[in-house]
Order: C-alpha cells, then structure tokens, then sequence
C-alpha cells in the first residue's frame, strides 16, 4: 500500500465549491451495477438536477425505457476523437474507462485517451475535481489543440463532480466539459449530439463576438445547407450534388472534423437534420436563426419531398426545384428498377438512420414490416414515419431488444437486420441476418448512389437461406439439452433416471 493515508489531513480538505453527495459515494455499489434509479438519485443530490433535467428534455425515454445499446458515452468519445486537435479525457470508472478506450480503437481511433483515476478518498473530498483540473492544465497546449473535451461517466455524474467550474478557456485553448452517464443520456447516437452541441454553443458565442477563423476549404460563394448527423462519406457529395442545380452547396457535416469547420457550418442558409435526433445542436442552429429541414434525399420518394422542403425553405423558385428533380429523379427510378429486392426484412438498429434505409429497401421492392430503432421519436422524424407506415411498416421508437427480437418471431422474415444479439438469434433459427453497422450503415444511401447501394449486399445474404437450413439440419440437437456442454464421448440419454422415484413410506428417510 505505501504511505499510510493522513486521515486528519484528509478529513481537514475542503471540498471545491460545489455539492458532493459523501452518503451516496460511501455506500459499496455507487456504480454502474448500483442501477438507473439509483444512479440518478444520487446525482440528484449532488447537485446535478439542472443537468440531469436538461439531458431528460433533449433524450426523453418514453415510451419505452432506455434501450440495450453500448455505453453511451462512446458516441462523444467518438466525436472528439474524429476531431483534429482535440484531446480528450475521460473521467470514471476504471473498467468503463477501458471499455470506452478498447472500443474507440476498434473502431480505428489512433490517439491517445486521457484518464483521470479515482479513488473514495478523491471524489469525497474534491480532489478529484483538482486532478480533471490539473490534467486539463497539463493538456491545454495551443500548439496542439484548439479544444479539450473532458467526458464525466457515471460515478462522477452521479457524485456531482462539477465541470462547470473548469476554466472555459487556458491559454486560448477552449475547455469544453460534459456529463454522459449512462443512467441520464439513453444511446451512443444521442451522446454525439451532446459533445456536438456543447461545441456549436461555444463556437456560436465566439463568432458573436467577432471575427473567427475561415474553413480549410474556401467556399464558393454559394449559400450552403449545413448537414446534420454522422453519415457514410460518399453521401455528402451525393447531397451536394443535389442541391448544386439549385444554386445551393453542402456544408460541412456536424459532427465536425476539426474547430473551424463549426463556425462554417452555423454560417449556412439552412440546416439538414439527417439524423433527427440532434436536439442540442438544432437548438443551437435555431438560436443562430438556422431553419432544420426534415428527412433526407433517400430513394425516389424521399429525394423528391427533400428538394421541395429544400426549396421552400431556401427561397429556391419552384422552375429550379423541377428542374432538379427532372434531373435526378428518373436516375434514381432507374437506379431502383435495375437493383430491386424481394423479400421479408425487418430492421432494428441504434445509429438513427433506420428509418432511411428502411424507406430505400421499401422502394426497392422489399416488404419491411417492422423498424425499430434505440433513438427517440422527434418532430423532424415524423415526416419519415409517416411515409413508412403509409407503406406497411410498424415503426418503434426507443425498440428494446425484446420488442425487436419478438418482431423475428412475429414476422418470419427472410432476412433480420439488426444489433449484434439479435443477429445472433435470427442465426440460431437458420433465418440470414446482417449486422446493421457495419454491413448497412458503411454504405451510401443518398442520391442516386444509394439507391442501388444495398441490393447487392441485401439479396446475397437472403439467398443463403438454404446453406442455413442444411446447416441446421446437420448440427440438430448438437449442443443443446442433454448434449450441452462439453464431453469426451458422445452423451447417452439416461431415460431410466428421469422416471419418477416411488414415494416412500411417511416418516422413511430419504
């Protein structure tokens, strides 16, 4: 152990300017095990309401409870680490922490994380707080970094350690600090938008009071339709040619990739809300006098209704918008003409772009009974669900694994698409499955692009179909009941030991 703690020293620290909940911190199980209740109870009385309230307004999680996805906190881990000369901290859990770290770098991140451990004695007393302090001093480099990002996880949150009361800004560095419990922001997608729209808010403030740094790429001169939501690369190019006969341009897409691309992205005509869901960052375009459109340019149907909406909002004449949609339109009937699919999907994902796809396998011809995703219903994603169900779909928000896995059973589709468990279970039923992520959403879905996109992907894995059955006729029984587990020889059933023992006599001992 070392040095023995000074415990009069110790109890003798006075706790930084904020509340700490010291009963709640003390008690064995204030972690992520503890649960949601009483997770945010205890930040409650730390001091967190106003946070927590304002994550409840922004990520509301009727009607149904937070979904099964991963910890939310990787979608903000996510965002910064995208962002050139931007570090990031991470405050919480030990175990979370690597989690967070391993699956960051599954998904190709190559920078370093920062951490700052914890122990009951620093996060009683308010230690804790001065190391996030000092490490975000030691970080704040200007020949480095534009921002530094500290993520508060769970136990923080829930033991009120305050971020507010990190500097804004260290030598010209800014110092962006969140709160990301996963008892408070329901799924990773959502969690982008609460780094995004804490950076927007900064940036919106600096270009307020004065002039601010120009995008890395000039601009043309053009209005430009800022887009929102991680999307597939080819996907803004697909948009941009879109709204190029309309004498409009794509802007940059938030979540950005570096600082200066935030001022370029509020300073547009309008905004694309392609994921929906971004609250914080729409709140931040509204109050900068941004209108959002609603949708995106999906299949033949989806691009069509974009374009008016594009131009209505825009001031675009209705001749230019024709004249768009008399470019592209029958390129995109043609394109799903050439591509088509048949057969029963049903879909489940947590990324938000459900509901798209879902609407471009629809115009390929597919039957799509069921969609669910783990983000919540919002204004802007009416005018997509709105379309599907007209087409036959049932669409849940915030799906829960159980709800999507019921949908297998009720739907027998040919193929599932959906989270890795319920991939697993449509497999185990000899029913073909595609993982969402990274077999779906890795593709381009707008434009003419997209509308061929999937076909090939969606139709080869229904025609494996058979090679499923034969498997599971082959391997039938093997692993499961009497032949679960793992044995030398070939397990023999014991029919005699399962027929019922004769009752003794009263008072025999058994």
């Amino acid at each position: 152990m070392g040095a023995s703690l000074d415990l009069a020293a110790l109890r003798a620290r006075k706790p930084v300017d904020a509340p700490i909940n010291l009963k709640a911190t003390r008690q064995d199980g204030l972690g992520c095990h503890s649960g949601k209740e009483t997770m945010a109870r205890a930040a409650q009385a730390a001091g967190m309401g106003e946070t927590m309230d304002a994550l409840r307004r922004d990520y509301p999680t009727g009607p149904h409870d937070q979904p099964q996805s991963m910890c939310p906190a990787f979608g903000s881990l996510r965002v910064g680490l995208r962002m050139r000369r931007t570090a990031t901290i991470l405050s919480g859990s030990a175990c979370c922490v690597y989690g967070l770290t391993f699956t960051s770098h599954f998904y190709g991140a190559r920078r370093t994380v920062g951490y700052v451990p914890f122990n009951s004695e620093t996060l009683v007393t308010g230690k804790l707080f001065e190391d996030i302090r000092d490490a975000v001093r030691e970080t704040a480099d200007p020949a480095l970094h534009d921002a530094v990002v500290v993520i508060n996880l769970c136990v923080p949150t829930a033991s009120g350690v305050p971020l507010r009361l990190l500097p804004r800004e260290i030598d010209g560095v800014r110092i962006i600090g969140i709160d990301v419990p996963g008892f408070g922001v329901p799924t990773h997608a959502e969690a982008k938008d609460v780094l995004a729209g804490a950076m927007l808010k900064v940036a919106r403030g600096e270009a307020e009071h004065g002039p601010v740094a120009a995008p890395r790429q000039p601009r043309d001169g053009r209005p430009t339709i800022a887009l929102l939501g991680e999307m597939f690369p080819a996907d803004p190019m697909q948009i941009g040619a879109l709204l190029d006969p309309l004498g409009l341009s794509a802007g940059p897409v938030v979540p950005t990739r570096e600082w200066r691309e935030l001022y370029a992205a509020l300073d547009c005509t309008a905004v694309a809300a392609i994921h929906p869901f971004y609250i914080a960052s729409l709140r931040e375009f509204e109050a900068a006098g941004r209108p959002a459109v609603a949708s995106a340019p999906v299949g033949h149907d989806g691009t069509a209704a974009w374009l008016d909406a594009i131009g209505e909002t825009c001031g675009v004449s209705p001749a230019m918008v024709a004249a768009a949609k008399n470019r592209f339109l029958p390129a995109i009937r043609g394109a799903l003409s050439a591509n088509p699919i048949r057969g029963r999907i049903t879909l489940t994902g947590y990324e938000g772009s459900e509901l798209l796809v879902a609407r471009l396998l629809v115009e390929s011809g597919a039957e799509v009974p069921y969609v669910g995703t783990a983000c919540p219903r919002t204004k802007h994603s009416e005018a997509d669900r709105d379309w599907l169900e007209a087409h036959g779909s049932r669409v849940q928000f915030r799906a829960s694994l159980e709800q999507d896995l019921a949908a297998v059973e009720e739907f027998g589709p040919d193929l599932a698409i959906g989270t890795t468990p319920v991939v697993q279970k449509a497999k185990e039923r000899a029913i073909p499955a595609l993982y969402f992520t990274n077999l779906i959403s890795a593709r381009p879905l707008m434009g003419v692009a997209g509308a061929g996109s999937l076909a090939q992907v969606i139709n080869g894995a229904m025609a494996q179909r058979d090679r499923f059955d034969a498997m599971r006729s082959f391997f039938a029984g093997v692993g499961t009941g009497h032949a679960a587990g793992i044995w030398e020889d070939v397990p023999k059933k014991r029919a005699a030991v399962k027929r019922a023992a004769p009752e003794k006599p009263v008072g025999e001992m058994a």
